[in-house]
């Protein structure tokens, strides 16, 4: 969540979604206490219409907070997780033990733990977003027209949040502090894999919320099984958007199944293409920073396309240079006639994210081609050129359609921390209200104030 973090670009594992999330059965009203069980942080059971409820109501009250009444908030659900380490640990120890049983793999594993360095870490960035500029109120834009009546256009919080996302309770005290921050109560709905330690880290956070005087039922952690993903991707009316974060068929599933407005935070399937005017140097050092420094995440590289001008020369050093930090290319016949090693590639390996130490590559003719490859596998994330000529840099940039688009500098940059933003719930691929790293004036709509002295319309 916080600068250098890369929470928001974070998905779950190899990219498959949570089975319990893909596929969210027809809605179901969860009246029952066995399927609730302490997981609401709640004293009894209540449904999902009743948080849904609680949630509209904490809302209308957080919209009119001040700035300091939320700061403070922020302050107080840091200190409280601070508090519950102990509890927090040991409820992820559940987690861990149930998901190594499960045969979770590795790479999940690490995702779904917490230490006291990672409870630190999610304290301290919510004392971070209590130091950043607070977005509601702010003008927009403002004109007097010339009758006198004056138009205002100001910033105003979105209202109740859905936040759907896969085993990373962390995402728990982010999504819950950036939703505050910016205004809006969250109804927060992790995967069953990481349930005891969501509702640990819930159960902290709504403990601050009561000192405070920010309502606690901004902040709700909703049961764990699927059926409450339908409810609340049905909840038109109670909830204002859903913002899913994690793998690929999770997001597909509350895309095409929601009656919510869903913010699309995106899979990145991000392409280089290396010019024939490119600095190879540079080249092959952006290539390695965008695939090997974190190869889990969304704004990696997953694609490497050549131009057939350099390919005799630039390919066998991109291949050692990859092989080095134990990259396995997948490529085309053009760049596979330079290794041995190089496995054939697949329709799916370029069609798809890795999201480990696996890459793409192929030769193509000229940028036309190049162009034409990454409108066909783009996600819409992030793609990068490496050239020296300013006509490619400036052609590639107009004509490529995708959140960020890079020219001579790693993907590894789109990242909410390293734009400055300090906060980011996650990374945006659609093009509606939001694209890109989704910071606190994102979580926010705008609404126009309207002052006239008895003005009327002739």
């Amino acid at each position: 969540m916080t600068a250098g973090g890369d929470e928001g670009a974070d998905h779950g594992g190899s990219g498959r979604p949570d089975p319990e999330e893909d596929a969210p059965r027809p809605a179901e009203r969860l009246r029952h206490p066995d399927r609730c069980g302490s997981v609401t942080a709640y004293p009894a059971c209540v449904s999902f219409h009743d948080q849904a409820s609680r949630a509209r109501s904490a809302a209308r009250a957080l919209a009119i907070a001040s700035t300091a009444q939320k700061n403070d908030a922020l302050q107080a659900m840091a200190d409280a997780l601070m508090a519950a380490t102990e509890d927090i640990l040991a409820a992820n120890a559940v987690d861990i033990d149930a998901g190594e049983r499960a045969g979770m793999a590795v790479s999940l594993i690490d995702r779904l733990r917490l230490t006291e360095e990672r409870i630190g870490a999610m304290a301290e960035g919510l004392r971070d977003l209590a130091a950043l500029p607070d977005p509601v109120g702010e003008v927009v834009r403002g004109w007097i027209a010339p009758n006198g009546v004056q138009y205002t256009q100001v910033r105003v919080p979105l209202g109740v949040i859905g936040m759907i996302y896969e085993a990373r309770p962390n995402v728990t005290a982010d999504a819950a502090g950036i939703c505050l921050k910016s205004g809006n109560a969250v109804l927060l709905k992790g995967s069953s894999s990481a349930h005891a330690s969501n509702t640990a880290v819930a159960q902290a956070l709504r403990t601050g919320l009561a000192g405070s005087a920010v309502p606690d039922d901004a902040v709700q952690l909703l049961p764990a099984p699927r059926e409450v993903t339908a409810e609340l991707m049905q909840a038109r009316g109670l909830v204002d958007v859903l913002i899913p974060r994690g793998g690929a068929g999770l997001i597909e599933a509350v895309v095409t199944g929601s009656v919510v407005p869903v913010i699309e935070t995106g899979t990145g399937n991000c392409h280089l293409y290396v010019d024939a005017a490119a600095d190879q140097q540079m080249a092959l050092q952006i290539m390695i920073n965008a695939k090997v420094q974190r190869p889990s995440v969304c704004n990696s590289l997953e694609t490497l396309l050549v131009h057939s001008a350099i390919a005799e020369e630039f390919v066998p050093k991109a291949l050692a240079a990859l092989a080095e930090h134990g990259v396995t290319v997948h490529g085309d016949p053009a760049i596979a006639a330079h290794g041995e090693q190089v496995v054939p590639a697949t329709e799916d390996d370029f069609t798809g994210e890795a999201l480990s130490l696996d890459l793409s590559a192929a030769v193509v003719p000229d940028l036309d081609a190049a162009l034409a490859h990454i409108d066909r596998y783009s996600t819409g994330h992030s793609e990068t050129v490496v050239t020296d000529s300013l006509a490619v840099a400036q052609r590639f940039s107009a004509e490529v359609d995708a959140a960020a688009v890079l020219v001579n500098a790693s993907s590894r940059f789109v990242d909410g921390g390293e734009f400055g933003f300090g906060a980011e719930i996650g990374i945006s691929t659609q093009k509606l209200h939001a694209r890109g790293p989704m910071g606190l004036p994102e979580m926010t709509t705008t609404k126009y104030l309207i002052s006239g002295q008895g003005q009327l319309r002739g």
